[in-house]
């Protein structure tokens, strides 16, 4: 899967700090403990986050973590991007420098890829999810989540 523990971990935190925000700076050690994350996989997380801007820290006896803006502010896009880097479905996609999408099994000998859609709207369809999802829709209570999500199963063909 693209996902790593990096996403599924710092978005937990992310989501913690915006449930438990008021103001006051939330030490990483609470958060660790109380979802049984590992502290010192947290910090690391924690800085990429930091790094882009998502969080901000304090230091001292009162010291911890806080969100840098309002989580209706947060898309999960700049979240995972953060943690992540480039979103890519599988290891052979990726994105060049002016945005276009790049099989690395294509080359200069007119080599083809022949799922290269496929992945190409994977990719797309994950990444504006990511962008139309903020920190503050994951904070509404589970059934309404549910309820908005509104997915139809997946049928096999009898």
């Amino acid at each position: 899967m693209m996902f790593s523990t990096k996403a599924e971990y710092g978005v937990r935190v992310m989501v913690e700090l915006a449930r438990r925000s008021g103001g006051e700076p939330i030490p990483l050690a609470e958060i660790a403990s109380g979802d049984g994350m590992p502290l010192a996989y947290l910090e690391h997380l924690v800085a990429r986050l930091r790094k882009a801007g998502l969080v901000d820290s304090r230091r001292g006896s009162r010291g911890g973590y806080l969100l840098a803006r309002p989580a209706a502010q947060i898309t999960m896009a700049e979240v995972v991007e953060a943690l992540e880097g480039s979103i890519a479905p599988i290891e052979c996609i990726s994105e060049a420098a002016d945005g276009s999408i790049v099989c690395a099994r294509e080359s200069k000998l007119d080599h083809v890829c022949p799922t290269k859609l496929l992945w190409t709207r994977v990719r797309f369809s994950i990444i504006n999810t990511l962008r139309e999802t903020t920190l503050a829709d994951l904070l509404v209570s589970p059934p309404m989540a549910a309820a908005a999500l509104q997915i139809e199963p997946l049928t096999t063909g009898a």
